[in-house]
């Protein structure tokens, strides 16, 4: 009989959170590291929980009237060099092409961090006219970004993502859509990935390069960090003009239109990851996960056991659940630990005597319950499980998010609270510069946005004391 495989342990997160990540991507088979420095291999089940994100996005950005387009990977060193503020917001992180074969290239190409301005040059030749308007694009591709320090999913130097670009009539309307995208980022993160956000406006500091206004949902780690989870940016006409794009408006008049761009990464399996993870592994939410529901045959060298056991798995396929069922002759306590390693939400035991009381036990990965089923009742009950699992991992997360939230009158209280108890930190702030920069070194931690929903905290800025203008939130981030 073949030696049973182990199941790997993996650092507790209250010892070593960074370790405790990095055991997980590699011991719940999410990844592995290639022969190049920060590129990785996204294992198959890695793969799956982010086509299952790419399929709910991709729905509802068809939902509302975005399309699917592919730009080139290269983009010629000129090309780049026509949005000032954007290549130099790009320039550290740009990885160059410089030979076809065996000859040298007569212009460098950059392997695409971002494709703007792809998409202007196309649009330079493609709109003329008012009727040309809207082009709602969006791009499932790989970027590159030459970081100097790696990690799976948070920072890497090729990553997965969508991007998408638009071009509107008006300012009206590209800020609406800019705000639209935002909202459907915010959406799937706390309905699908069960990762409660908080929206708002990012700093000049921290905008994207070139962009007019960069709008933010951020999440809270487990270990009270700040993950940015996805943008919207609203770029102006600013864009247009240096690529010469021009339409003639119903008034006949030439006039440049107005452009965004918004993504969202693989870094939000990282989150995913960082949000719900315990000490045994992976927690995934339901709407994500590659399985659903584990159903494992106990005994199943009884008579009938494992026949049952399949009888369940077809049920539930039969629902439109992703099931699976463990046959491997591995015993329970390993298939056990294996599936709460890999996160699957909802585990089925079914065994000699539960088949005798016509039902199974289904545990809950979220919170370890466990609770019978009659076999008559897996029609309604294992959905509901499963939607109560989902409700569970964000109503946990939410807490997490709320009772790490502190108010601070001053930059010595801020970094006080910050170094006491981690997590988002708010002040009202002058909207200066300098100040940001010096909570950055005085306190260590960066603006994470200005909220939408703003509250008067007091009068004067946290760092200075001057007149304050806007509520913000500070935190360590990844």
């Amino acid at each position: 009989m073949a030696k049973e495989k182990k199941v790997e342990q993996i650092t507790d997160m209250e010892v070593d959170f960074a370790q405790w990540f990095t055991d997980v991507c590699t011991k719940a088979e999410l990844v592995d590291y290639s022969g190049v420095k920060g590129l990785f291999i996204m294992r198959p089940y890695g793969y799956a929980i982010w086509e299952n994100i790419q399929k709910i996005l991709d729905g509802k950005f068809k939902a509302t009237g975005h399309e699917n387009v592919s730009m080139p990977m290269l983009i010629p060193e000129s090309l780049l060099q026509k949005e000032k503020d954007h290549v130099e917001g790009f320039a550290p992180e740009c990885a160059w092409v410089t030979m076809g074969g065996s000859e040298e290239l007569p212009e460098k190409l950059c392997v695409r961090p971002t494709s703007e301005t792809l998409f202007c040059e196309h649009w330079s030749h493609i709109v003329h006219s008012w009727r040309d308007l809207p082009c709602l694009y969006n791009q499932w591709c790989s970027v590159m970004r030459w970081e100097k320090t790696t990690r799976p999913f948070l920072r890497g130097r090729e990553f997965l993502w969508q991007e998408g670009h638009t071009l509107h009539a008006t300012e009206a309307e590209a800020r609406a859509e800019t705000l639209q995208m935002l909202e459907i980022y915010a959406d799937t993160l706390e309905k699908d990935l069960a990762m409660p956000v908080i929206r708002g406006n990012k700093t000049d500091k921290e905008k994207f390069a070139g962009a007019v206004n960069t709008y933010t949902v951020e999440c809270m780690m487990h270990d009270h960090k700040a993950l940015q989870s996805g943008t919207s940016h609203y770029f102006g006409d600013g864009f247009a003009k240096a690529f010469d794009i021009a339409y003639t408006d119903k008034e006949n008049k030439l006039v440049a239109p107005h452009e965004t761009s918004w993504g969202m990464s693989t870094r939000v399996i990282g989150g995913l990851i960082m949000t719900h993870g315990d000490n045994n592994g992976l927690v995934l939410p339901p709407h994500i996960a590659p399985i659903q529901v584990i159903v494992l045959p106990i005994a199943a060298h009884k008579p009938g056991v494992t026949e049952k056991a399949e009888e369940i798995v077809a049920k539930l396929k039969e629902l439109g659940i992703r099931v699976k069922g463990d046959f491997s002759d591995n015993s329970p306590g390993w298939k056990f630990a294996n599936w709460e390693m890999k996160g699957v939400p909802l585990r089925i035991e079914i065994g000699p005597r539960d088949m005798e009381q016509n039902q199974c036990v289904a545990a809950r990965r979220d919170n370890g319950e466990k609770v019978t089923v009659s076999l008559d009742a897996l029609e309604t009950e294992i959905p509901a499980l499963l939607d109560a699992v989902q409700q569970g991992l964000f109503d946990k997360a939410k807490a997490n998010l709320d009772s790490h939230i502190f108010p601070a009158q001053t930059l010595e209280e801020a970094k006080a609270l910050q170094e006491a108890h981690g997590g988002f930190i708010k002040t009202m702030w002058c909207g200066d510069l300098q100040c940001e920069l010096d909570m950055k070194e005085k306190a260590g931690m960066s603006s994470r946005c200005i909220p939408f929903e703003q509250e008067n905290l007091g009068e004067t800025c946290a760092c200075c004391g001057k007149p304050a203008k806007h509520m913000i939130y500070w935190g360590v981030a990844y």
